[in-house]
C-alpha cells in the first residue's frame, strides 16, 4: 500500500493555475478567430473564396506545428519555464499584429506567429504541470490545463459576443462591412488577448523549473527542494530516488538520440500518443468551434443568433471539463477516451441525418451541445493527460513535442479542409464522415492504451517497458 503524505496543496495549484494559462491563451487565440471571422472576411474580401478562407482559419496551425517541434528539443536543453516564457511574448506580438494589420498577408503572418505559441504552449504547459504532480492528483492537476483552454474559448466566445453590435436582418455585406463590427470590432477581439498574455509573462517569472527536468540535468539539490515544497522531506526522497532509478541506465541524458524515439520498447508508445493526439482533432469538434458561422447558419440561425449560440457552447464545454477534472482520477483515463469516441460516433450520425432531413432551430443546437459535453469530459481533457504522462523522463520533452507536432498537422488538415469537404459532402455527409473517424478511434483505444491513473511517471514508464 502506497504512503500517504500531506502535500502543500495551494503551491501546487498556484503552479499549476500559472504554467495552465498557456492553456488559457491557448484556448482564446484559437476560437477568437471564429467570432471574427464574419468580418475580416469581409474586410479582406476572401467571403467568396473558400481556398482564402481556409487558409485564414488554418495558418495559425502551420505556426503551431513549428511551435511544437520547437518545444522538444528547446525544452530538454533548456526546460519547460523559458520556452513557456516565450510563448507568452509570441501571444503579445500575434495578439497585437492580428488585429491592427489591413493587409491580408501580413494578417497570415501574425497568425502563424501566435501559431507557434499554441504549439509550444500545448506541449510544455500539461508536461510541466504533469511533472510537479503527484500521481493520485496528476489527473485534475493537468486537467487544470484543459479547463484553462475552455475558459479560453469561452473568453473569447463572450469577448466577441459582447463586442459585436447586433446585425439586423437584411443588412448587405457592405453595410455589415462599413458597420463597428467590419471597421473597428474584429480589431478589439484580437488585441483583448494581450491583456492575459501579460500577465502570463509576468507570472512564468515566479514558478520554478520542472523537478525532473532539473534532476535530469543534475540538479538533484534544487528538484529535491521544490519535491519538499510540494510533499515534505520523505516525499522528495522518493521521488528522487524514482526519478533517478529511471535515468540510471542512460549514459547521458541531457542528449536525446532520435534513434533512441524508434527502438523497440519506446516506439509501441510513441506510436499510441500519436494516435491519440491526431484522433483527439480528427474527431471533428473543433470544427464547430472554428466554423461555427457556418454550422450555425447552416441549421437558420442568424449571424448576431450564432455568436450567442457560440457562447452557449462554450459555457457548457466549461460545465463537462470540470465534471471531467472531478472523474478522471477515479474512472480513469481508458474508460473516458473509450466513452468520448463512442458518444461522438452516435450524435454524428444523428446530427448528419437531422441536416440530411432538412431539420434547423433548436434540434441542430441541442446536438451540437451534447457533442461538445461528451468532447469535454472526455477526449479534450483526457488526451492531454495521456500524453503528459506516457513518455519516459529521459524523452519526454521531445517524445510530447512529437505527438504533439502529430495533433497540429491533423489540426491543420482538419480545418484547412472543412469548407471544401463541407461544399462537397454538405453538412450531413461531413459529420458521417468524422462518425466513421469516431468508430476506428474507439478501436484503436480499446486495443493500444493500458490504464495509468494513481501511478507514478516512473511506474508508468516501467509498466509500458514491460508490455512493450
Amino acid at each position: 500500500m502506497k504512503q500517504k503524505y500531506q502535500y502543500n496543496i495551494p503551491y501546487l495549484l498556484a503552479l499549476a493555475l500559472t504554467s495552465a494559462m498557456g492553456g488559457l491563451l491557448f484556448g482564446y487565440d484559437w476560437v477568437v478567430i471564429g467570432g471574427a471571422k464574419p468580418f475580416y472576411e469581409l474586410f479582406f474580401q476572401i467571403q467568396n473564396n473558400p481556398t482564402l478562407q481556409g487558409w485564414a482559419m488554418s495558418s495559425a496551425l502551420i505556426g503551431c506545428v513549428a511551435g511544437a517541434m520547437l518545444s522538444g528539443g528547446v525544452s530538454d536543453k533548456y526546460g519547460r519555464k523559458q520556452p513557456l516564457i516565450l510563448a507568452a511574448l509570441l501571444f503579445i506580438l500575434s495578439a497585437y499584429g492580428s488585429g491592427a494589420t489591413d493587409n491580408y498577408v501580413l494578417f497570415i503572418i501574425y497568425r502563424v506567429i501566435g501559431g507557434v505559441g499554441i504549439g509550444m504552449a500545448s506541449a510544455l504547459s500539461p508536461m510541466y504541470i504533469a511533472e510537479i504532480s503527484p500521481a493520485e492528483y496528476r489527473g485534475r492537476l493537468v486537467a487544470i490545463n484543459q479547463l484553462t483552454i475552455v475558459i479560453g474559448i469561452l473568453s473569447a466566445q463572450i469577448c466577441n459576443y459582447l463586442i459585436a453590435d447586433t446585425i439586423p436582418d437584411g443588412y448587405t455585406e457592405q453595410q455589415i462591412l462599413n458597420s463597428w463590427n467590419g471597421i473597428t470590432g474584429w480589431r478589439i477581439m484580437f488585441w483583448a488577448e494581450i491583456i492575459p498574455a501579460s500577465a502570463f509573462f509576468v507570472l512564468m517569472f515566479f514558478v520554478p523549473k520542472s523537478p525532473r527536468f532539473l534532476a535530469k540535468t543534475k540538479n538533484l539539490v534544487k528538484a529535491e527542494d521544490i519535491l519538499r515544497k510540494i510533499g515534505g522531506e520523505q516525499y522528495a526522497q522518493q521521488e528522487i530516488n524514482g526519478i533517478q532509478n529511471s535515468l540510471v541506465q542512460v549514459k547521458n541524458v541531457e542528449k536525446i538520440k532520435w534513434s533512441e524515439l524508434a527502438n523497440r520498447k519506446l516506439r509501441p508508445v510513441l506510436i499510441t500518443g500519436i494516435i491519440l493526439a491526431v484522433f483527439q482533432q480528427w474527431c471533428g469538434i473543433n470544427i464547430i468551434f472554428n466554423y461555427a458561422d457556418e454550422i450555425f447558419t447552416s441549421a437558420g440561425y442568424s449571424v448576431s443568433d450564432m455568436l450567442f449560440n457560440i457562447v452557449i457552447t462554450g459555457s457548457v464545454n466549461l460545465a463537462f471539463t470540470l465534471i471531467a477534472m472531478r472523474v478522471v482520477d477515479q474512472l480513469g483515463r481508458r474508460k473516458l477516451l473509450l466513452f468520448g469516441a463512442g458518444g461522438l460516433a452516435i450524435i454524428y450520425i444523428i446530427l448528419g441525418f437531422s441536416y440530411y432531413a432538412g431539420w434547423s432551430g433548436w434540434p441542430i443546437l441541442s446536438l451540437v451541445i451534447l457533442a461538445i459535453s461528451v468532447y469535454a469530459m472526455s477526449l479534450a481533457p483526457v488526451t492531454w493527460v495521456v500524453l503528459a504522462e506516457i513518455f519516459p523522463n529521459r524523452v519526454r520533452g521531445v517524445a510530447v513535442s512529437i505527438a504533439t507536432f502529430a495533433l497540429w498537422v491533423a489540426s491543420f488538415i482538419l480545418t484547412f479542409t472543412f469548407p471544401i469537404l463541407n461544399n462537397w459532402l454538405e453538412a450531413h455527409g461531413t459529420f458521417w464522415c468524422y462518425a466513421g473517424i469516431c468508430v476506428v478511434g474507439f478501436f484503436l483505444i480499446k486495443s493500444r492504451l493500458t490504464e495509468t491513473k494513481g501511478k507514478s511517471l516512473e511506474e508508468i514508464e516501467k509498466d509500458l517497458e514491460i508490455h512493450s
